[in-house]
């Protein structure tokens, strides 16, 4: 059905030439359906391809082949202008020489919007972004927050079917950047306007997203929501981008029903649960999260692998232990400090026993 989604990525392709005379896929056969109203995260590394499909959504690339559609209209080849779509950038790119209402308004200038109605537009904009009774000022008496919030506004004013931002929070420090996110998420939902948003930081995406694509190398590994993302990673990369996480190599030994055991070298045995099906000597990899295990505290029916605490980082609400069982294998435990004496739960150079369940880590495969 026509207008179903506010925007799907169909096979899309796009080859940039290298200097050397190569072929580079930035972006690789991706398919993606975005939702309407929905905030949507693009998540990977540098060069992973997220800011080229932003752009070829904003019409500022086009694909070398597949199509882009928004609201069920073909627009791979249709010019940036003409599609209903803006973009909110790093470098927000305010008018110096202008006011604030000069700069949220020149675009509805270039329109030929009347006056009238521009301050209007204008005014609604600031009252939208918490920044009302800024109009008059200049863009050098503003805060870095308020740039970005007038540069949203800017966006906003021309009443976009989506929004395009490409790391609009960079820029910003840490502090500032987490109350942002959270403004962000809340615009988003009072506006009621699909956001799609670029970023490679793992902890804003998941603050902030409906749902998150994981892209490397021109490929969107898999797209879900946050807890999906976090909970079940679908590969060893979305696993080690997403947070932080712990890999133990080994071999199925044998399954009964759900339960996987797996042996790992120097360590010993574990048990999974899993859904899929494993044949005995298949190499997998087990991934944990690193507040799913804990220390001196052995499980009956779970897992207890015997190891030497090697480092120990306190860091305020938590502390961080790293334990080694082998010369390959090490795990890192994060306990949380509720209490005083949790502070003390083991030293460095103290032999401790690392416990999880079955049910807490995920079986990969290559």
């Amino acid at each position: 059905m026509a207008g179903e989604f506010a925007i799907e990525m169909k096979d899309v392709l796009k080859q940039f030439v290298t200097p050397e005379g190569g072929i580079l896929p930035a972006v690789d056969h991706v398919d993606m359906q975005i939702q309407d109203g929905e905030f949507f995260s693009l998540l990977g590394p540098s060069g992973c391809g997220k800011t080229t499909s932003l752009r070829m959504i904003a019409g500022f690339e086009l694909p070398t082949s597949g199509s882009i559609l928004i609201r069920g209209k073909e627009m791979s080849q249709v010019p940036a202008h003409l599609r209903p779509v803006n973009t909110v950038f790093q470098q927000y790119a305010l008018f110096p020489h202008m006011t604030v209402e000069q700069n949220i308004g020149f675009g509805l200038e270039m329109k030929g919007v009347g006056k009238a109605e521009r301050a209007k537009r204008v005014a609604e904009a600031l009252e939208m972004v918490r920044l009302p009774g800024m109009a008059l000022r200049r863009t050098k008496q503003l805060s870095g927050g308020q740039q970005q919030r007038i540069a949203l506004a800017r966006a906003l004013v021309n009443k976009p079917e989506v929004l395009l931002l490409d790391e609009p929070l960079g820029a910003l420090d840490l502090k500032l950047r987490k109350e942002m996110q959270l403004e962000l998420k809340t615009l988003q939902r009072e506006v009621g306007i699909t956001f799609i948003y670029v970023t490679h930081d793992q902890e804003e995406a998941l603050t902030m997203s409906d749902r998150i694509a994981v892209m490397n190398k021109g490929r969107a590994l898999q797209v879900g929501l946050p807890e999906e993302i976090y909970e079940r990673p679908a590969d060893k990369f979305v696993a080690d981008f997403i947070g932080e996480t712990n890999f133990l190599d080994g071999s199925v030994l044998g399954q009964s029903g759900s339960t996987v055991e797996i042996d790992l070298p120097g360590c010993g045995l574990a048990r999974v649960e899993s859904s899929r099906t494993f044949t005995r000597g298949q190499p997998v990899t087990i991934t944990v999260r690193p507040e799913r295990l804990h220390l001196n505290e052995p499980f009956e029916n779970g897992n207890n692998l015997k190891g030497r605490v090697e480092e120990v980082i306190y860091i305020g609400t938590d502390t961080q232990y790293g334990v080694r069982f082998s010369e390959r294998h090490k795990v890192r435990v994060r306990e949380q400090n509720a209490t005083q004496a949790q502070k003390e739960i083991a030293r460095r150079g103290d032999e401790v026993i690392v416990s999880f369940t079955s049910a807490s880590p995920r079986l990969l495969t290559e």
